[in-house]
């Protein structure tokens, strides 16, 4: 194995890294009796979860409120109100504990009697969704902080005093019990479509990068890239992009993915030469683009899939180029930062060979893209992802270093049970602001409102849809901001003519851009911790290096050829080649070489024909690709010996 994942990180203020990531994980010191109990039921509730996604599922009512319920009780074993209980279990949280097996359990076991009594709710149902309520905004506090949980007290101030507020953005007014049964007891509340797809679809992709993690696949991906690319020059930055690209289409969070593949890409960046906030902000970019990859793409993408009625397997054809073009630039950038600096790879008998590396374990990452395959023979998303787990655990057996053993299982279940708090928490939370939306008309409000300043036209629209991306992001998870903005701004941009699945992935790009965008670049804080360098330099490098990001979504929103919409075989073939040609001069340009330095008139020349070959059309690409050629000829048969041009 190249790099072990247990190995110290080589840099000497680990304790600020800590201390960074507690911020957005305090979990508590358990006793070992509370530890004991916390494993039984994550280990439940992964089977359960398994045994619904493979064999059979309960009416999706009852089964979102077992996995809501499981959510909840075991956020409250495993996080503390605060940092002063870490190391002891309170009685509230007991009792908090005890309520949200409470909430579950009724809607399970009284779900016909609710179903008779639609629209006439009685006390005891008003009582547990005030609970269930309560519960859910604590728990989202818990894992993920302020920001959401503010948000969602917000909707929920508006349902109870819109009649209060003048003109159009008053509503006729809401009791707390209409409030209360719409959120607890439809469809399109607590228990709309996001906490659905986390229960049916997102959970068993987390058990999946669980699975993954306790048998090697994960280090696998780390293995596979750096035989691949660790002898190129700037080999280790090269093979950062390639790892981080591998590890966030599963983990769904660029945070989590800078700290589990950030603490040895990062060093080993710097040992070869990259300036601290390079390596930095290439780990934050990497890591940030991880969502946006096909297959798996986080847990937004199915939620999209359902918001969207786009079939998984097509949403993944759509997302593909601009993905894959994403990275293409960020390699790039990195392999002309190499060329700037004349640095060189690892030398090829440090690192280790590729045949090995698939012999070793990397045979389990068949498993993640056995998704792919199973969707185009017809499988559902749930039918692949629980075949995708059951290939990990088949091919395991293939090695004893990878096999699972009973232990290796139980802590994949408990890993995997655990690591999805977060998202069914958040997926809550944001069903609760949805479910104010429909309630309250305010989607309806909000789109008037973007209409309004941006006088009906299109690209004010998309302006104004970005900054309350970036915006909402800067505290959000990129799976709640979508379902709220999907909800309230997506209808907007398609009354104003972008597709639908153009409309959506919009909202998701720049969801998962605003964690390397500056004020609050959360990813590029924590790598520019790692790598020991300045924040806000490492923010502002991560960001030129995910610009391609800011840009492909404009394109697609009006030229939909991109992502692969209304267009012939042949007419995709052409928008690949010239978006890639654009991308290389697009990356030339922000990084200021192409086969030596260049100076800032050729640059702009640069800049100005890449973004006309990105953009499909003849007319464009015809323009912007004869410029870079003729740029490119000029560099290469004038060489000033004093001089840039």
């Amino acid at each position: 194995m190249f790099f072990n994942s247990r190995q110290k990180p080589e840099f000497s203020d680990e304790e600020k890294l800590n201390q960074l990531q507690d911020k957005f994980e305090l979990a508590r010191n358990q006793s070992r009796g509370l530890g004991i109990i916390t494993t039984v039921i994550a280990v439940v509730m992964s089977l359960y979860q398994l045994w619904s996604a493979g064999v059979s599922m309960l009416p999706q009512p009852q089964h979102k409120a077992i996995h809501l319920a499981f959510g909840l009780l075991l956020t409250f074993l495993v996080f503390p109100a605060s940092r002063k209980d870490k190391g002891k279990f309170p009685w509230y949280d007991a009792l908090f504990a005890l309520f949200s097996i409470a909430g579950g359990a009724y809607l399970v076991f009284f779900y016909w009697d609710l179903v008779y009594r639609a629209g006439s709710p009685i006390p005891l149902d008003i009582a547990m969704g005030i609970i269930t309520l309560v519960l859910v905004f604590e728990a989202s506090r818990r894992t993920m902080g302020w920001p959401l949980v503010i948000v969602g007290l917000l909707a929920l101030s508006y349902a109870l005093f819109g009649k209060y507020l003048p003109g159009s953005w008053g509503h006729r007014g809401y009791s707390i019990e209409r409030i209360v049964e719409h959120l607890f007891l439809t469809g399109e509340g607590i228990y709309g479509v996001a906490i659905y797809v986390s229960a049916s679809f997102v959970f068993i992709f987390i058990l999946l990068g669980s699975f993954l993690g306790v048998t090697g696949g994960a280090q696998s991906f780390i293995d596979l890239a750096f035989s691949l690319t660790g002898k190129s020059r700037g080999g280790p930055a090269k093979a950062a992009v390639v790892a981080s690209g591998f590890m966030g289409m599963i983990s769904g969070s660029s945070f989590a993915n800078v700290a589990g593949t950030g603490t040895f890409t990062i060093p080993l960046m710097k040992s070869v030469g990259y300036k601290r906030e390079f390596a930095g902000g290439v780990e934050a970019a990497a890591s940030a683009g991880g969502q946006i990859m096909p297959p798996i793409m986080g847990a937004a993408a199915f939620i999209m899939a359902e918001m969207t009625g786009i079939p998984y397997g097509r949403l993944i054809l759509h997302a593909a180029i601009p993905a894959i073009l994403y990275y293409v630039a960020v390699y790039i950038m990195v392999d002309l930062e190499a060329a700037k600096m004349g640095l060189a790879g690892i030398p090829k008998e440090k690192l280790p060979k590729f045949l090995t590396t698939m012999k070793n374990g990397a045979f389990l990452l068949f498993a993640p893209f056995s998704i792919v395959f199973m969707l185009l023979l017809g499988f559902t998303p749930i039918k692949a992802s629980f075949y995708a787990v059951a290939v990990v655990i088949v091919v395991s057996m293939f090695k004893k270093e990878t096999r699972l053993n009973s232990s290796r299982f139980v802590e994949a279940l408990d890993k995997g049970a655990r690591g999805a708090l977060s998202i069914i928490s958040a997926c809550a939370v944001a069903g609760v602001i949805v479910g104010i939306v429909t309630l309250t008309g305010l989607g309806l409000k909000f789109a008037d409102l973007i209409i309004t300043l941006s006088g009906g036209m299109l690209f004010p629209a998309l302006l104004l849809t970005m900054v309350a991306c970036i915006f909402m992001g800067m505290g959000m998870p990129t799976t709640a901001l979508y379902i709220i903005l999907g909800a309230m701004v997506a209808p907007v941009l398609v009354k104003l003519g972008v597709p639908v699945v153009a409309a959506h992935l919009f909202i998701f790009y720049f969801g998962c851009f605003a964690a390397v965008t500056p004020p609050v670049a959360l990813s590029s804080y924590l790598a520019a911790t790692i790598a020991k360098a300045d924040p806000t330099k490492t923010a502002l490098v991560g960001l030129k290096l995910a610009s391609t990001a800011f840009l492909m979504p404009f394109i697609f929103a009006y030229s939909p050829a991109l992502i692969l919409l209304d267009t012939a075989i042949l007419e995709t073939l052409v928008v690949v080649v010239t978006a890639v040609v654009g991308v290389y001069a697009l990356s030339c340009s922000l990084q200021g070489f192409l086969l030596r330095p260049i100076g800032m008139p050729v640059r702009m020349v640069l800049l100005i024909a890449a973004i006309a070959s990105i953009i499909p059309g003849w007319m464009t690409d015809v323009g912007g690709m004869s410029t870079i050629l003729i740029v490119v000829l000029v560099h290469i048969m004038y060489k000033p010996k004093a001089q840039t041009i």
